[in-house]
């Protein structure tokens, strides 16, 4: 498929959310309990200060929207709108600190042909050209063989706080800046 991307805007965001829905249900059903499911939707979603910030990015085919993700140069590591206590949107350091890969989906129609992969790459080579010499990410199940793939390791797991923890895993990756 001939997969293109741009900048998202804030008109995006009805699809955007309709997308995250989707790929937070089909997707994550392999590798948690439905009430895991159900949970993560409180610590996952879109961050609009990503589309505001001009580091969110959708890849289209033919019109469809097919997957979306981002970067920043802010502390916040995941978590939506709604998830206000895991916001921080402190700037980071290039110098000392890792950007940030963020809310990365796909729709379920387009798993494995490349849209995440093409994400990765177009964020990472923002995040190098703003001088940033790491990428950190907070992963889902889901995705960690996507990550792990395409050269991000493991720093940590966690399991978010609530009444039905989610397991998700912190991970990084050198960005081989020269």
């Amino acid at each position: 498929m001939n997969f293109t991307h741009r900048v998202a805007v804030a008109a995006d965001i009805p699809a955007i959310s309709a997308l995250m829905a989707r790929a937070i249900s089909a997707l994550q059903r392999d590798f948690l309990t439905p009430a895991q499911v159900e949970a993560s939707r409180a610590v996952m979603g879109l961050d609009t200060q990503l589309i505001a910030d001009g580091t969110y990015l959708l890849v289209e085919v033919e019109g469809r929207l097919a997957g979306c993700g981002g970067w920043s140069r802010r502390a916040t590591l995941y978590g939506g709108d709604h998830s206000t206590a895991l916001r921080d949107a402190a700037l980071l350091d290039p110098a000392r600190d890792a950007a940030r890969i963020r809310a990365m989906y796909t729709d379920p129609d387009f798993t494995r042909q490349g849209v995440g992969r093409l994400v990765l790459s177009v964020c990472e080579a923002a995040a190098r050209d703003a001088r940033f010499a790491r990428a950190e990410m907070m992963a889902t199940l889901a995705g960690e063989p996507l990550y792990r793939a395409c050269g991000y390791l493991p720093i940590e797991r966690i399991e978010t706080s609530g009444d039905v923890p989610v397991p998700m895993i912190r991970m990084g990756k050198d960005l081989g800046r020269t």
